[in-house]
């Protein structure tokens, strides 16, 4: 399931020079608010992580590390909005349960997805970017549709 997040931990020197690769979450938070209106896929998924490989250079290691920032960041979102949703959904009999059944089924949906990203590879070292991207698009776009789920 998480067979492509190892490749860019063990090939990464980052955690040994004692660098932390971050992304400026307000940059991610700006994203998620300027998605209005039930939209899910905004212009600025990644953007936050472009701004990152601009100091932290275009090598495949550091692309992957910044991808992975930004989806920390969209996963801490994604947690909130799923708290909120929960919590709304709380006065509605048996519609927790439903949104806990949904999101384990999200999570599944999304691992097969990003497996796919990157077995298409074949070893090569896009495989990790890409499956990288996968987990933060996904993150992103379902962080949305919880707090799209709340809007009448």
């Amino acid at each position: 399931m998480w067979k492509w997040f190892i490749p860019i931990l063990a090939t990464s020197p980052v955690p040994a020079m004692g660098q932390d690769v971050s992304v400026d979450g307000s940059v991610v938070e700006a994203c998620f608010q300027s998605a209005r209106n039930g939209a899910v896929d905004p212009d600025c998924i990644g953007f936050a992580a472009r701004l990152c490989q601009g100091r932290e250079g275009e090598t495949t290691v550091a692309i992957g590390q910044c991808v992975m920032a930004e989806t920390k960041a969209w996963d801490a979102l994604l947690n909130r909005e799923y708290k909120e949703t929960r919590d709304q959904f709380a006065r509605i009999p048996a519609l927790g349960d439903k949104l806990k059944a949904a999101q384990r089924g999200w999570i599944e949906m999304r691992d097969a997805d990003c497996d796919i990203a990157y077995d298409r590879y074949e070893g090569g070292s896009m495989r990790s970017i890409s499956a990288a991207s996968c987990q933060m698009e996904h993150t992103a776009r379902r962080a949305l549709e919880l707090r799209n789920m709340r809007q009448p």
